[in-house]
């Protein structure tokens, strides 16, 4: 059952990718239109997929609903408003530096650069 699930979102994730893919563009509604039938991810030929203004935004996980399948969650990655691994690593696990502390470290210690080459001897450019 589990198995038979993994294979449907794969096709269908197959599909939404060509979907977004094959869309023609139109840049003088601003919004991008279907090119062909995917019936699998309920869109007919010359539906709206996207658009600037006044658009519910198509979702895959209003798709794997509609197909039945349980725990959508599990085969789409988190949102990047509520975060991944970076967003846990830097809440959680690095400290945080204010502006202050990173511009005391920063300057602290300098870096000792190479003296360059005097140009004329030190005397600078001379123009006679």
């Amino acid at each position: 059952m589990v198995l038979k699930q993994k294979e449907l979102v794969d096709e269908l994730k197959i599909e939404w990718k060509r979907l977004w893919k094959e869309r023609v563009d139109d840049r003088v509604r601003a919004e991008g239109v279907a090119v062909d039938d995917y019936s699998s991810l309920f869109i007919d030929k010359g539906t709206i997929i996207h658009a600037t203004r006044d658009f519910k935004a198509l979702n895959f996980k209003d798709i794997l609903l509609q197909h039945e399948v349980s725990d959508p969650e599990r085969y789409i990655p988190p949102d990047p408003h509520v975060g991944g691994w970076n967003k846990f690593v830097r809440d959680n696990i690095t400290k945080p530096q204010t502006k202050k502390a990173k511009f005391v470290e920063y300057y602290s210690n300098p870096v000792p650069r190479e003296k360059q080459a005097q140009k004329k001897n030190g005397r600078g450019w001379l123009h006679i």
